[in-house]
């Protein structure tokens, strides 16, 4: 055995001890069954040492302590952190800045204050005061057939038209 873990032996055999003395006491006291518990606790510092649990949990626990260490009181780390930080600023200002290019676009084409005119599509009729589309010298484009939900609205319609509302 090395000698950083010869030395954990004594300090684990101790802490048994001192638990199943308590665990005595406490069956004395207390019962059977918290005996027994308070002697399961007492037997897990030994059984750490003898399985090499406690070398691990030692070694992990100075490794933690040495990263945040090092992350704190480094000013590299610190200089990482706001590279990242600017870097999250740069994402999200780009971010913005596209999405006010693609509005603009979106009004462009739609022929709205975006500047450049709309890119020539079917014509429409003017509309007059009433909202109905003004009657130009063209010949009326023909609707599509109707659809079933189009035969639904009309079936609606007549109802109203013979009740007399518009």
């Amino acid at each position: 055995m090395s000698g950083q873990i010869a030395t954990w032996f004594p300090l684990c055999v101790g802490l048994t001890a001192v638990g199943l003395v308590l665990s005595f006491l406490a069956f004395r006291r207390r019962g059977v069954a918290a005996g027994m518990r308070v002697a399961a606790w007492a037997l897990l510092p030994l059984a750490a040492y003898l399985t090499g649990a406690l070398q691990a949990l030692w070694t992990i626990g100075t490794t933690v302590v040495g990263f945040v260490t090092s992350l704190v009181f480094s000013p590299f780390v610190w200089a990482g952190v706001a590279v990242a930080g600017v870097s999250a600023v740069l994402f999200v200002a780009s971010g913005v800045l596209r999405g006010r290019a693609l509005s603009r676009d979106g009004e462009r084409r739609k022929g709205g204050k975006g500047g450049k005119e709309a890119p020539a599509g079917p014509a429409e009729a003017p509309a007059v005061a009433g909202g109905r589309p003004a009657q130009t010298g063209k010949p009326a484009v023909e609707a599509p057939a109707k659809r079933k939900s189009d035969d639904d609205f009309s079936d609606i319609e007549d109802i109203l038209r013979r009740r007399g509302i518009k």
